[in-house]
């Protein structure tokens, strides 16, 4: 069985309980019988999903939310200190847990799987997740995303297995201890955090350092980020590499789309094994094979992982299909870095045919948009035609001369067809206009711009 509640998160207050990775550690500590309570901006499915589990939700910010007898309180990196409730906890002396500390407390006694790299974490955990639990393996697993329902993103399992993404954007993945530690890719991001990619080189290498004697590191051999880390790492480091590159451990031999999935083949231990991805994509079915050989590494026999891998059927966010009206399919991505938009893209298009795609984008970050706003205006050409909203800010403030324009420029440049939008209620008669029977709708960033999928659907039905 696995372990019960760490020390001194019998009674924890979480400030922001509704984030994805704040909901998660929330919620295991709800099922493993910790008295959960928190707060967050604003109400959402994911709270009334706390809420059933017996967990306290409140909205808003207010230091009456904490309750003195919190036996601690955490947080993300994205609270300011001056917060109300942390604000009143170091009035009342109340210990300041970070969320990556509480997730690392979470995975003592048990076999961590850690899921690190600038882009697809979150899928990858989930294919690892779905996978071993359709074994009958009965994981404990993490997730930056809800599975199939609001509260989905984490389990407390019964068995000895803790599967988590890792999240390099503050270096809190430094906190981990894993026996399996994948690496998929390694890009420059998280502007305000890393200053060059010597650091972010120097942080994964700090990851890397993490785990536990015996343990393995599984690299994408085909991402030039990741095979520079490999070359990186002390000798003592065990690594195993997937890819189509020829010097590949793990080697994938082809991808064959088929329809909304593939068809996987690889060479792994002198044989070939061939199996389904049900999500479409090159990028997903990279990270199929990554969840597969961090399984095999972890023990779990791969001619039996490999046909499990099919039961993921996709992450809310991740090209998730939000619905058809009108003949227009709408779609959702999470994608807000130029690499992931382009990989969604070329998926999209891969899996649409000679459909026209629409991409209504909203930029995430403004110091995302300074050091990468040519390159995600450069992606979207590969749309036949794309509304540009406004920057969503999330943690940050504005930056001066830093606006969606220098996406939209750089579109423009690369002779994409791109209308910018200020306000964001205008999209759906927007798309409504634009759009024709046979066309793909895809709402992408990760703010809140998936809000607009179903208003878009609403207005077509119209």
């Amino acid at each position: 069985m696995a372990p019960g509640l760490p020390t001194a998160m019998d009674r924890p207050h979480f400030i922001g309980i509704g984030g994805a990775g704040m909901s998660g550690i929330a919620k295991i500590l709800a099922q493993r019988g910790a008295a959960v309570a928190g707060s967050d901006a604003k109400e959402s499915a994911t709270a009334e999903a706390l809420r059933a589990l017996g967990a306290t939700v409140r909205i808003g910010h207010d230091a009456d939310h904490l309750a003195p007898d919190a036996s601690c309180v955490v947080v993300s990196s994205a609270i300011r200190e001056d917060n109300p409730e942390l604000v009143r906890a170091a009035e009342l002396g109340i210990p300041v847990v970070h969320r990556s500390d509480a997730l690392a407390r979470l995975m003592d006694g048990l076999r961590p799987i850690a899921v690190a790299g600038t882009h697809g974490k979150t899928t990858t955990t989930s294919m690892l997740a779905v996978s071993l639990s359709t074994l009958g393996l009965d994981p404990s697993y993490a997730i930056g995303g809800d599975l199939d329902a609001p509260g989905s993103n984490a389990l407390h399992g019964g068995g000895d297995i803790f599967v988590a993404e890792a999240d390099e954007s503050d270096r809190s993945f430094h906190k981990y201890a894993p026996e399996v530690a994948i690496v998929l890719n390694v890009e420059l991001d998280h502007h305000a955090n890393y200053a060059s990619m010597d650091e972010i080189y120097e942080s994964f290498e700090t990851f890397a350092g993490k785990i536990v004697p015996g343990g393995t590191l599984v690299v994408n051999a085909d991402q030039e980020g990741a095979r520079e880390l490999t070359r990186r790492l002390p000798d003592g480091v065990r690594v195993v590499t997937y890819g189509e590159s020829q010097d590949a451990d793990v080697r994938v031999l082809s991808v064959v789309p088929q329809g909304l999935k593939s068809e996987v083949t690889v060479e792994l231990d002198g044989a070939a094994l061939t199996f389904t991805v049900s999500v479409p994509g090159r990028h997903y079915a990279h990270n199929a094979v990554a969840a597969l050989v961090a399984g095999a590494a972890l023990g779990v026999p791969a001619h039996e992982l490999a046909p499990a891998l099919a039961s993921y059927t996709g992450v809310k966010r991740r090209l998730q299909l939000k619905g058809e009206e009108a003949g227009v399919q709408v779609v959702d991505s999470y994608a807000h870095h130029p690499t992931e938009m382009t990989a969604d893209l070329e998926a999209m298009r891969a899996a649409a045919g000679d459909s026209r795609i629409l991409v209504v984008f909203q930029p995430h970050l403004f110091s995302r948009t300074q050091e990468l706003g040519k390159e995600m205006g450069q992606a979207l050409s590969l749309a036949d035609a794309s509304l540009v909203l406004d920057i969503y800010p999330a943690r940050e403030d504005p930056v001066p001369g830093v606006t969606s324009e220098l996406i939209i420029e750089a579109a423009q440049a690369a002779g994409a067809h791109v209308t910018p939008v200020h306000d964001k209620e205008a999209v759906p008669a927007l798309v409504a206009g634009m759009t024709r029977p046979g066309d793909l709708v895809l709402t992408m960033g990760a703010g809140d711009v998936t809000d607009l999928g179903p208003e878009i659907l609403t207005r077509l039905s119209k």
